[in-house]
């Protein structure tokens, strides 16, 4: 989701703070997204801009420092109406670096590239066991979290499972990095059972 169209939808809720935008942000996310203050000022800033937001500057009880809040203009309803609407994109991105790295270590001399596939794996088992632990400690009303931490599981179960299926391809297909008589024939298994994830 882009920055933009994430304070479009608190901010669907009503009118927000910056500050207030951030925490909520984060919140939902679990922190598994975290935002820095500039860049939320920098899009609220394009979105006033674009005619999406706008804001009122709202004075401290000292009197002194103001904060400015921002709410949705008819455009930033449309706007988030028609994004949430609209089907997410299902292609990979152009260059998946896991995907270019497997490709450059079955091919380089001197590069065990099973060693490199299992280096992969491991990082991947070591993250969804982060974010089983997350899930495990999150309020269990918390819905938001749990909806972004079981995509990103998701996500890097399908990474697990294509590094298994690269590993048993390479070893069939006698990759240059690849010395079956050193590291046999992949075994498998799902990565949620590695993560200890249902």
């Amino acid at each position: 989701m882009s920055i933009r169209h994430a304070l479009l939808s608190l901010l669907g809720e009503g009118p927000k703070y910056g500050l207030r935008l951030r925490e909520e942000f984060e919140q939902r996310t679990g922190e598994l997204w975290p935002l820095n203050v500039g860049q939320v000022y920098t899009s609220l800033q394009r979105l006033e801009r674009d005619g999406l937001i706008e804001s009122d500057v709202e004075e401290t009880v000292d009197g002194r420092s103001s904060q400015k809040r921002f709410r949705l203009t008819g455009a930033g309803r449309d706007e988030l109406a028609d994004w949430l609407r609209a089907p997410s994109g299902v292609t990979p991105p152009p260059r998946d670096e896991l995907v270019i790295k497997v490709m450059v270590a079955s091919t380089v001399p001197g590069i065990d590239v099973h060693e490199v596939l299992q280096v992969h794996r491991r990082h991947v088992v070591e993250t969804m066991q982060r974010y089983t632990a997350l899930k495990s400690r999150a309020d269990e009303d918390d819905v938001g979290l749990a909806l972004v931490v079981d995509a990103e599981l998701f996500r890097l179960d399908a990474a697990y499972r294509w590094l298994e299926k690269a590993d048993a391809l390479l070893s069939r297909s006698g990759a240059p990095g690849y010395d079956v008589t050193t590291h046999g024939t992949p075994q498998g298994g799902a990565a949620r059972d590695v993560a200890g994830t249902t």
